[in-house]
């Protein structure tokens, strides 16, 4: 367990740079990905991004770049719909406070 986290607070700290090319020489050379691959790997990164609760700080950037490359439904089943701006949060407890009363 102790190298997945050194392995993903590491990860983080490369995506944070927002930097495909450093974030695919990261995996290549951990092992994760083969040269060449994925296919698109400036999605990949931006959807690792969108999935890592310590970027909270860039899921919102993440979000825009998604929608803006036609992946709405990517940005949808990671972020949730929404801003990421506190909205979200706020309809469910609507929903919640609307059961309730």
């Amino acid at each position: 367990m102790a190298d997945y986290a050194d392995f993903r607070q590491r990860l983080d700290l490369v995506l944070r740079t927002l930097d495909v090319r450093q974030v695919r020489e990261f995996l290549i050379a951990e092992g994760q990905w083969q040269p060449g691959t994925p296919a698109d790997p400036e999605h990949a990164m931006w959807m690792m991004i969108a999935g890592s609760p310590t970027l909270r700080d860039l899921h919102e950037q993440a979000r825009k770049w998604l929608l803006s490359h036609g992946h709405e439904a990517d940005a949808e089943a990671v972020l949730g719909r929404g801003s990421g701006d506190g909205r979200k949060q706020g309809k469910k407890g609507e929903r919640r406070g609307g059961k309730m009363a």
